[in-house]
């Protein structure tokens, strides 16, 4: 006799009694207070806008010291064009020289930070600690050191670019590499290969698409951190637009300004384009660094034929014909060497300085400490960092809302079409385009000195930078929860609230709190102008050569970097 077997949906559940039966998993203490701690951070966040006090109608109001200002300027001016041109290669290529010299020193840190490469757990500390520092540190201080050891140039410039980039590009450097495929390495290591050969044949190949992506990424990001370098005498396009505002030539400061905006569009679609041509496609994995790598990978697999005929052997593989792809690949590679050789010499670095400039050293450290307060006080000092923690909060809270709209249309998986996703895409690169600086110089314009211009002008900038970490994060999200939700007849909202946020509520925490963290150095460079905050002090400490003053200043955002650093590895590993 046979029987029917009843569908698995009508089916009684064996199992379903027990599991319905059985307690629910308690939450974990430490998740309690993760998540108490979020709430706190939200809520000071909240006290910090209200702080800053935000005013459209007052703005509004305001639009007549604009008009005024406008009037005064009259029409933009520009240098002569061939000092114009010279000022955009210098300062091209003091960027690409110290984002050069952070990629270079960033690969022993790395190698030492990654889990899978590091000799012992003390040199990971260390080697984690290096990149949390340097991060920490401020380039405009550290071009401050630099101009005092070296003198005005672009030596400080590079020294300081390089440095500071040395905590972002290690970090990215160290995660592709935990990220590798470890046969390679392994059978390298198994035939008897030393430290140097698994690393050149085993790890480097996988790694080196994800790595010069960061190095274009962070290229554009010292592009605009340029600007502000200008204000201590690095040269370039920032001192001089310095020079044109103190000398009250707002046409021209502001011709400047414009130039530098276009400037660093430019180069974020150029490097977009190098990335997208070298990468391909964009992965869904989990990671930015897996998401690189597995482009490089899945190209390289599925791309290109399995096995060509010229490498069939040794001998043929000697006599590898030149393909257009090969001709392509070998024309950008000298194209490359010819612009770092190009932005090296147009520095005009007097090397002999490096030999001379040891002597210096104790007489540049003894004005830096011991750390003081001047005549302002601790008390004063202490207000003016809680303003600089205030703004950076209340800019990351204004940031919040319009980063996740721009970046869910910009996400693949979410936007209803490729043309809102394409105009999503072409916003955030506009807006990563527009140099904090430049924006809170003309804010204060419109709304004076203080929280307000410095609040907005991070806050715009941000959205720039969190929508493009958030659009990368949805698009990396596993597709099987939002094909099942599709398959259940979900609309397209039910999808992305049901299965989107919640597989990117993670990254969305450490993406905001990677924004605060870089707020909170953001607001102290804004303050330089008037934005409000330590860095107003930061400028009158440096102008009066008060070393020992910024030392403690330094110390300040140091402390305060760092607590923030450790709070978001926390949530990351409790809401894991």
């Amino acid at each position: 006799m046979s029987t029917t077997t009843a569908p698995a949906s009508l089916r009684p559940n064996a199992t379903a009694g027990v599991a319905e039966r059985a307690p629910k998993r308690p939450i974990s203490p430490e998740r309690i207070s993760a998540a108490v701690t979020l709430v706190v951070i939200a809520g000071l966040a909240v006290v910090s806008l209200a702080e800053v006090n935000i005013s459209i109608p007052g703005m509004l109001a305001s639009w007549s010291n604009a008009e005024h200002f406008f009037t005064r300027v009259g029409s933009l001016s520009f240098p002569e064009f061939g000092d114009l041109l010279g000022q955009i290669s210098l300062t091209l290529g003091l960027v690409l020289t110290g984002t050069l010299l952070a990629a270079v020193i960033s690969v022993p840190v790395a190698y030492l930070a990654a889990a899978n490469t590091t000799p012992s757990a003390t040199w990971r500390g260390i080697a984690r600690f290096v990149g949390v520092f340097t991060r920490a540190l401020p380039d405009v201080v550290l071009a401050m050191v630099f101009v005092l050891m070296f003198s005005l140039g672009a030596l400080p410039g590079i020294l300081a670019i390089g440095i500071h980039s040395v905590g972002m590009i290690s970090k990215m450097f160290a995660d592709a590499i935990e990220q590798i495929d470890e046969g390679p390495r392994t059978a390298i290591r198994a035939a008897g290969g030393t430290k140097l050969q698994q690393f050149s044949a085993g790890i480097l190949p996988q790694v080196l698409p994800s790595w010069i992506a960061t190095v274009l990424h962070r290229n554009d990001i010292n592009l605009r951190g340029s600007v502000v370098l200008g204000y201590v005498g690095v040269a370039g396009l920032g001192l001089e637009m310095s020079y044109a505002f103190k000398s009250l030539n707002y046409g021209l400061g502001l011709g400047i300004a414009l130039v530098i905006f276009l400037l660093c569009v430019v180069m974020e679609i150029v490097s977009s384009s190098v990335r997208a041509a070298m990468l391909g496609r964009a992965a869904t994995q989990r990671t930015w660094a897996d998401r690189l790598v597995a482009r490089f990978r899945r190209s390289a697999s599925a791309s290109a034929p399995a096995a060509p005929s010229w490498a069939a052997s040794p001998t043929t593989a000697l006599r590898r014909p030149w393909t257009a792809a090969r001709v392509r690949n070998v024309a950008a590679g000298w194209i490359a060497v010819a612009l770092i050789i190009a932005g090296v010499w147009v520095c005009q670095i007097t090397w002999g300085d490096f030999l001379t400039v040891w002597a210096r050293i104790p007489e540049v450290a003894v004005q830096f400490w011991p750390p003081n307060f001047g005549a302002y006080g601790f008390d004063t000092m202490l207000e003016a960092m809680r303003q600089t923690i205030a703004i950076a909060l209340a800019a990351t809270l204004l940031t919040l809302i319009p980063s996740v709209i721009l970046g869910s249309l910009a996400a693949r998986n979410v936007a209803p079409n490729p043309a809102t996703r394409g105009v999503a895409r072409f916003l955030l690169v506009g807006i990563r385009g527009i140099p904090e600086l430049i924006l809170a110089i003309v804010l204060i314009v419109i709304t004076g000195l203080g929280m307000q211009a410095g609040t907005i002008a991070l806050a715009v900038g941000g959205i720039g930078l969190l929508g493009k970490l958030l659009a990368d994060s949805f698009e990396e999200v596993r597709r099987g929860p939002e094909l099942a939700l599709v398959a259940t007849g979900a609309t397209r909202f039910q999808v992305y609230a049901g299965a989107t946020v919640p597989q990117g509520a993670r990254a969305i925490i450490g993406h905001v709190f990677y924004l605060l963290d870089t707020n909170v150095r953001a607001a102290t460079i804004l303050g330089v102008v008037g934005g409000g905050g330590v860095g107003y002090y930061l400028l009158n400490a440096s102008q009066g050569s008060n070393y020992g003053m910024v030392t403690a200043i330094v110390l300040m955002i140091l402390i305060t970097v760092l607590a923030i650093e450790g709070i978001s590895m926390w949530m990351r590993k409790v809401f894991r």
